[in-house]
């Protein structure tokens, strides 16, 4: 794309930045109503079969994505027009899906802000290292950072890690109004799943919410990552990165079929999204096909999507993503090792 394709794109996409009350009003319906009706009808099966119960709760995850994404939308305040009704919205799902509103609200748009910037790594995002970052780094680094990216690590302790740590504990230097909203959904989601316990027992509580509750955090977790790690994203260094690159080059068109496509909110035109956060996710889909450009993004399915399990290690010189057989050898680095900074933490993810 030509830098004057660029500079209008965001121009492009602002007629369909503004929200519709009533879409959003419907999608709340059609989202949370099925999601407590299902919930219900899997507490009916256990008196049947656990192996009827399953099935209905991955298909309840399903709604806690969408429930999730209505969550997102607010984070963004582009759900409703209303501030307040943004916030209040975004407190109650945050609830349902677990995520503290103001904590999430405040680690994704700095996500927004720095993402493909390979200066400001490290909130909001997933844990990426450069080739020569990962030469450079002492055995212990590399071996938290293959674990970090080990996709049984990554999905399968991601999702309780985060739910049980990431969103329950304010960040450091958290403000006041952050911390209260963080406090105000671990006591809510306490008093609520107490209620769940003492209204069916904690037992049919536990067989449902458990496997409900993980399978929604994978799938996110996948949805995030794979939106970002695709072989040819974008990465630059601050005086080169550039906003609207980093939405159209450095997120992918995930095209899934179209039930999924709704399921998820729509979250798969995550370029349009990046290049406009302010687009409602109904209107995601409207905002791609009246942009020529945007249908240029690079476009995944769910067979090559799978590939990006093998991408590991940013690659500066060659502009994509390789695995670790792929890295080049070098020497270690001082420089390079002073740049890494707080890498050695394991870094804030997600969605």
């Amino acid at each position: 794309m030509t830098q004057s394709t660029l500079s209008n794109l965001k121009k492009q996409v602002a007629p369909y930045e503004k929200s519709n009350t009533k879409a959003s009003v419907k999608q709340l319906f059609n989202t949370i109503g099925p999601l407590l009706l299902l919930w219900y009808a899997a507490y009916l099966s256990l008196s049947v079969s656990y192996w009827i119960t399953l099935p209905i709760t991955f298909i309840a995850s399903g709604f806690v994505i969408r429930t999730f994404i209505i969550f997102h939308d607010c984070c963004h305040q582009s759900f409703f027009k209303s501030r307040r009704a943004n916030d209040i919205i975004g407190t109650i799902t945050g609830i349902l899906t677990l995520f503290p509103y103001q904590q999430w609200k405040n680690s994704h748009s700095i996500h927004h802000a720095t993402s493909s910037n390979l200066e400001k790594r490290g909130t909001g995002d997933m844990w990426v290292l450069t080739v020569d970052e990962y030469a450079a780094s002492p055995l212990l680094l590399k071996v938290a950072y293959r674990l970090y990216r080990n996709p049984l690590i990554m999905f399968g302790l991601g999702p309780i890690f985060l739910f049980l740590v990431t969103n329950r504990f304010n960040t450091k230097g958290a403000k006041r109004k952050e911390r209260i909203s963080t406090y105000l959904t671990n006591v809510s989601i306490i008093i609520l799943y107490a209620c769940m316990c003492w209204a069916i027992g904690w037992q049919a509580f536990v067989m449902i919410q458990v496997p409900l509750v993980f399978v929604a955090g994978l799938l996110g977790i996948w949805l995030f990552y794979v939106q970002h790690q695709f072989e040819d994203s974008y990465f630059e260094n601050e005086d080169e990165w550039s906003y609207v690159k980093a939405a159209v080059d450095g997120s992918s068109y995930y095209k899934l079929p179209k039930l999924l496509q709704w399921i998820t909110g729509n979250i798969g035109f995550h370029h349009v999204h990046h290049l406009s956060p302010k687009v409602p996710n109904y209107n995601l889909e409207k905002a791609h096909n009246a942009t020529p450009p945007l249908q240029k993004a690079t476009t995944i399915t769910i067979s090559t999507s799978l590939q990006s399990l093998r991408f590991r290690l940013w690659d500066e010189q060659n502009k994509k993503f390789v695995g670790y057989k792929n890295k080049k050898q070098v020497l270690p680095n001082p420089d390079k090792l002073d740049s890494l900074g707080n890498n050695i933490k394991v870094r804030r993810s997600i969605i």
